[in-house]
C-alpha cells in the first residue's frame, strides 16, 4: 500500500501524526542546524542554494510573494530572500524552530533577512488566501507531512496561475556503486551519530525510516501531476540522494 503520509504516530490518523512529527522536531531543535550541516558535509545548504537558483526567474516577478513552507530554522527562505525583490514568508507548525529562525534572522538584521517573515502555520491548512503566492517551497519537510495529497492540494490552493512549486527532498541514489555506500551511511551510521550528538533518542532513526517509505522521484513526480500540477521535472542531487521537484499551478 503507497505510504499516505509521514510513517511516524499514528499513519492513519492526520492529527496525531501531525502532533507527533511536531513533537519530534521540538526536542530536535537546539542541535538541528548542527546536525544537517554535520550530517550532510554541508550538501544540505548546496542543494538549498539550487533550489533558490531554479525558481530565480519567479522569485524576481515584481511584487512576488513566497512561502518555505515546514521552513524549520529557515535555511531555505533566507536562500529564497536573498534573491527575492518581494517577500518570502517561512511557515513551520513547530514553534522552537521559527524562534530559531527569527534568531537567525534578527542576527543578519539590514540584508537579505528584512524581506523573510516568519510564521507558525501548518502547512495541511495555510493561512493563506486562494491563488496568494508566487512560489510554493519545501525543502526535506514534505516528507514529515501527515497527508502527502492533502499538502499538495493546500499548495495548489494558495498558488497563483502560473505560480511554481518546488519540493527538495531525500529520494533514491541511482547510482550503482554510490548508492549502496550511501544507504549504508545513511541507514547504519547517520542514526547513530545523529542520537550521540544531538542525545534524543528516534529522530535520527526516523529520518532514514521515512526516506525509505517516502515516493521515489517517479512516484512524486505523479503525484504532482495527479494534483494537476503541470510542466512537472525533477533533478537529481548527489546521484539521487536529494532531488528537487518543480511543477506549474495551471
Amino acid at each position: 500500500m503507497e505510504q499516505k503520509g509521514s510513517p511516524l504516530g499514528t499513519p492513519e490518523n492526520v492529527a496525531a501524526t501531525s502532533r507527533a512529527v511536531q513533537a519530534m522536531f521540538a526536542r530536535i531543535a537546539p542541535r538541528y542546524d548542527f546536525l544537517n550541516h554535520f550530517l550532510s558535509a554541508g550538501f544540505d545548504l548546496h542543494w538549498r542554494r539550487a533550489t533558490a537558483e531554479a525558481v530565480r526567474t519567479v522569485l524576481e516577478r515584481p511584487g512576488s510573494l513566497a512561502a518555505d513552507l515546514c521552513c524549520g530554522t529557515g535555511d531555505l527562505t533566507f536562500a529564497l530572500a536573498r534573491l527575492s525583490p518581494g517577500i518570502v514568508v517561512g511557515a513551520d507548525f513547530c514553534g522552537p524552530m521559527i524562534s530559531r529562525a527569527e534568531a537567525k534572522g534578527g542576527r543578519a538584521a539590514g540584508r537579505h533577512s528584512a524581506r523573510a517573515r516568519f510564521i507558525q502555520a501548518d502547512a495541511l491548512a495555510l493561512p493563506f488566501g486562494d491563488q496568494a503566492l508566487d512560489l510554493v517551497a519545501v525543502a526535506f519537510g514534505f516528507r514529515n507531512l501527515a497527508d502527502y495529497d492533502r499538502g499538495l492540494g493546500e499548495m495548489r490552493r494558495v498558488l497563483k496561475p502560473g505560480g511554481v512549486i518546488a519540493i527538495l527532498e531525500f529520494s533514491r541514489v541511482r547510482w550503482p556503486l554510490i548508492g549502496p555506500l550511501f544507504r549504508f551511511y545513511f541507514r547504519r551510521i547517520l542514526p547513530r551519530l545523529g542520537t550521540v550528538i544531538s542525545g534524543v533518542p528516534g529522530p535520527y532513526q526516523y529520518l532514514p525510516d521515512s526516506v525509505r517509505y517516502f515516493p521515489d522521484q517517479e512516484s512524486l513526480a505523479r503525484k504532482l501531476q495527479d494534483a494537476d500540477f503541470l510542466d512537472v521535472r525533477y533533478r537529481n542531487f548527489l546521484g539521487g540522494a536529494a532531488a528537487l521537484h518543480l511543477g506549474v499551478r495551471g
